[in-house]
C-alpha cells in the first residue's frame, strides 16, 4: 500500500480526556475516513506506527445542530471514529 493512501484513511489522532484514559489500556482513538473498513484501518495503523493491532472498533459520530449566524440553523459534519486496541507490549507516541 502506498503511504499516501494510508494517510487518507487515518485523518487524525483524537486527544481527549477519555482517549488519554484509555491509553493505559492500550486503546487509541483516531478520526478516520468514512468509507474505510476495520481491515483497512488496522493495516494503516500497523504500517504507519509499526505496531500490531489486536482489535478495531468503529462508530459514526453524528453531526450536531448549531447556529451559523443570527438565527440560521446549521449542522457540523458527521465523521467516523475508530478505537484501536494494540497487542501487549506495543504503544503509540501521540503528541
Amino acid at each position: 500500500m502506498a503511504l499516501g493512501f494510508l494517510y487518507s484513511i487515518i485523518k487524525a489522532a483524537l486527544v481527549t480526556e477519555k482517549s488519554n484514559r484509555d491509553i493505559a489500556l492500550g486503546k487509541y482513538s483516531f478520526k478516520v475516513a468514512k468509507e474505510a473498513n476495520k481491515i483497512e484501518i488496522a493495516k494503516a495503523i500497523e504500517t504507519i506506527y509499526k505496531v500490531k493491532v489486536k482489535k478495531v472498533s468503529t462508530e459514526i459520530v453524528k453531526g450536531k445542530a448549531k447556529k451559523i449566524r443570527w438565527d440560521q440553523p446549521g449542522k457540523t459534519s458527521s465523521w467516523k471514529k475508530a478505537v484501536v486496541t494494540l497487542k501487549k507490549g506495543y504503544q503509540i507516541e501521540i503528541s
